[in-house]
C-alpha cells in the first residue's frame, strides 16, 4: 500500500486505465487536475457541464474506451442530463461529481441539493463514495461497469461540493483490472447448436437481409458482417450507429433503415422473409416505430445483451455473445453451405437502390440558392477522405447526414447523436480528441450549433482541429411542418415566430471566438471550402446558407400516408 489522497489517486487511477482525457468544469478535485500536470492525460476545461458529458460521449463512442468527465456538486444536474445521450447510444462514460457532506445534510449548506437520483435514469451504475477508502474498488467497478456486456455511463457522487470527503490521506493499493480499459472487455462465443440453427435459416431464406447496429461498432465486427454477407449474398441495411459498416457502392449494401432512413433500405426490409439482426436494438428508430420489418416477420437476433433478444420481435433464433465472435463461428460453420439461388432477390434489392438514387439525384445535384442540404452532404461525400468520421446531430441532420452522404473509401463512418439536439458540436471534439489524426467533420443545424456555440472557443483554446459544417437555414425547419398543420397551411408564414432565427454569419462568430470561419452560399464553392478546411489545422467553421423550407422525405413504411420523423 502507498500513502496517498484521494485526489491524488484518482490521478493515477485514470492514468492507469489508460485515460488520455478528461473533460471538466471547475471546482472539482483540484488535486486530481494539478497532479496531472505534465502527464499523458490532457485537461479539457468546457463551457458548461453537457458540453464536458458529450465531449467525453463522443470520446468514448471514437475510442470505444470510457471516457471520463466531471463536476462540482452545484452543475451535477446538468452532467446528468448530458449523460442521457451516452445511456441511449450505449457508451462507456465514467462521470465524477460532488454531493452533499453527510455532515451537513438538512442545515442549508450552501448550493446543496440531493441530485443523486437524477442519474438513475441516465447511468447503468450509480454509486455513493463517502469514505476515501472505497475509492479502489469504487473505481474499479466503475471501469467494470462501463465496459461490460452492454457498454453505458455510470456516475459516483463523493460526498463534499468539491469531493473533501477524500481529500485526506489513507494508505491505498493502487489495483487495476486491464480489461476493462476498453470495449468489449470480453467476447463470449454463441451456443454452436443456435449458430447452426441460424445458419440454416439464413441459408433456406429467398429474402434475408442483415440490419447492422451499434453492438458492431463496440464488437469492431464491420469486417466479418460484410464476410458473412458476401459469403451467403445476404443484402445489408444498417442503423444510424452502423453507418460505415458496409461502402455504399457494395452491391449488397442498402443503406441506412428505419425513421431516419432510405426509403430503399426500408423496402429491404419491408420486403425480407426473414430478418438477421446484429448487435441491434430493435427500437422505434431502427424499425420505423416497429413498422419495418412487418410483426410476424421471422428474426434472428445476435446481441450481447440477453435482455434484447426476442424485445419487440419474437426470434427464431436468438445468439448471445459478442458480435465479431459469434460472426466468425458463423463464417466458420458456413463453409459448404449453399445458400438457396438468390439472384431474384439481388436484382430486386439493386433496383430499390438504383430507384432511391434516381428519386433524390434532383435534390443532390441541385443548383439552387439558397442550397438544398442534399447537395451539401453530397460535396462533403466527394470531399471526405478515407477514415474520416463524420458526426451528426439529431433530426434533420441526422437524416440528411445518414442518407445523403455516401461512404465510398476505406475506414470512413458516422458517429451520431442518440437524440439531444446540440450534441454534434461537442460530441466531435470528442470524437478528435480521441482520434486527433483523424479527419472528423462535424454537420449540424444552426438550431443544434447554437446549443454549445461557446464551446468553440474552447476546441481553439486547445487546438482541437474539427471541422463543423452549419446547416444555416436560420431556422429550427424540421418543426415548420408541424406550425404550418396547426396553422391549417400557412403559405405566409405566420408562424416564423415560433420556429425562425434571426440571419447570423456563423463564419464571423467562428472567427471572433478563435476559429476559421467561411462562409458559402453557392454549391459551385462548397468543394473549395472543404478543401480549405480540411487543410487549415485549426477548428473550421463551414457556414452553409440553405433552404430553409427543405425537408426530409417521409418514412417509407408500406402504410398508406405513414411517415414523417
Amino acid at each position: 500500500m502507498t500513502t496517498t489522497t484521494g485526489p491524488r489517486y484518482v490521478a493515477d487511477m485514470l492514468r492507469a486505465y489508460e485515460v488520455s482525457h478528461l473533460f471538466f468544469v471547475p471546482q472539482m478535485l483540484l488535486e486530481t487536475l494539478t497532479a496531472l500536470e505534465g502527464q499523458s492525460i490532457r485537461r479539457i476545461m468546457t463551457h458548461g457541464e453537457k458540453a464536458a458529458a458529450y465531449m467525453a460521449d463522443g470520446y468514448a463512442r471514437a475510442s470505444r474506451r470510457p471516457g471520463v468527465c466531471m463536476a462540482q456538486h452545484v452543475g451535477a444536474s446538468n452532467l446528468a442530463a448530458g449523460l442521457r445521450d451516452a445511456y441511449l447510444a450505449c457508451s462507456p462514460v465514467v462521470a465524477i461529481t460532488g454531493g452533499p457532506a453527510p455532515h451537513q445534510r438538512y442545515r442549508h449548506a450552501y448550493q446543496e441539493l440531493e441530485d443523486f437520483t437524477q442519474f438513475d435514469h441516465t447511468t447503468k451504475f450509480n454509486a455513493h463514495v463517502d469514505h476515501i477508502k472505497r475509492l479502489p474498488d469504487m473505481m474499479r467497478q466503475a471501469f467494470r461497469e462501463a465496459t461490460s456486456g452492454a457498454p453505458g455511463p455510470v456516475h459516483l457522487q463523493i460526498g463534499g461540493h468539491h469531493a473533501e470527503c477524500i481529500m485526506v490521506e489513507a494508505d491505498l493499493d493502487l489495483l487495476v483490472e486491464p480489461q476493462y480499459k476498453s470495449v468489449p472487455p470480453f467476447r463470449p462465443a454463441a451456443d454452436p447448436v443456435h449458430v447452426v440453427d441460424a445458419l440454416r435459416l439464413l441459408a433456406a431464406a429467398q429474402r434475408p437481409i442483415i440490419v447492422a447496429g451499434g453492438g458492431v461498432h463496440w464488437s469492431a465486427a464491420q469486417a466479418e458482417v460484410v464476410q458473412l454477407a458476401e459469403l451467403l449474398q445476404v443484402p445489408v441495411a444498417t442503423s444510424l450507429n452502423a453507418r460505415g459498416t458496409i461502402l455504399d457502392d457494395h452491391p449488397l449494401s442498402v443503406g441506412v433503415c428505419g425513421t431516419y432512413s432510405r426509403s430503399c433500405a426500408n423496402q429491404s426490409v419491408g420486403e425480407a422473409d426473414l430478418v438477421f439482426f446484429v448487435g441491434s436494438h430493435t427500437g422505434s428508430q431502427v424499425t420505423a416505430r416497429w413498422q419495418v420489418p412487418k410483426p410476424g416477420t421471422p428474426v434472428i437476433h445476435l446481441d450481447i445483451d440477453p435482455r434484447e433478444l426476442g424485445r419487440n420481435y419474437p426470434v427464431q433464433v436468438g445468439l448471445l455473445g459478442d458480435a465479431k465472435v459469434v460472426l466468425q463461428q458463423m463464417i466458420e460453420a458456413a463453409t459448404g453451405v449453399k445458400p438457396t439461388p438468390r439472384k431474384a432477390w439481388l436484382d430486386r434489392i439493386q433496383s430499390l437502390v438504383a430507384g432511391w438514387r434516381a428519386d433524390t439525384d434532383g435534390h443532390r445535384n441541385s443548383d439552387a440558392v439558397p442550397m438544398r442540404p442534399e447537395r451539401v452532404c453530397r460535396e462533403i461525400g466527394e470531399m471526405l477522405p478515407a477514415n474520416a468520421v463524420m458526426v451528426c446531430d439529431t433530426g434533420h441532420s441526422g437524416i440528411w447526414t445518414g442518407t445523403m452522404i455516401d461512404f465510398m473509401r476505406p475506414g470512413q463512418r458516422l458517429i451520431r447523436c442518440a437524440g439531444s439536439l446540440g450534441w454534434a458540436l461537442p460530441g466531435a471534439m470528442g470524437v478528435k480528441c480521441a482520434l486527433p489524426d483523424t479527419p472528423v467533420v462535424c454537420f449540424a443545424g444552426d438550431g443544434g450549433a447554437y446549443y454549445h456555440l461557446a464551446e468553440l472557443e474552447t476546441a481553439a483554446r486547445y487546438g482541437i482541429n474539427m471541422v463543423l459544417v452549419v446547416n444555416n437555414n436560420s431556422a429550427l425547419n424540421q418543426e415548420i411542418p408541424h406550425f404550418d398543420k396547426s396553422y391549417g397551411g400557412d403559405p405566409d408564414e405566420r408562424g416564423r415566430e415560433l420556429w425562425g432565427f434571426s440571419t447570423v454569419s456563423f463564419a464571423q462568430v467562428a472567427e471572433s471566438l478563435g476559429c476559421v470561419g467561411i462562409r458559402v452560399e453557392r454549391p459551385e464553392d462548397m468543394p473549395k471550402a472543404m478543401e480549405r478546411a480540411l487543410k487549415a489545422n485549426r477548428p473550421v467553421v463551414i457556414d452553409v446558407v440553405t433552404e430553409h423550407r427543405a425537408f426530409s422525405p417521409k418514412t417509407w413504411t408500406g402504410a398508406a400516408g405513414a411517415g414523417g420523423h
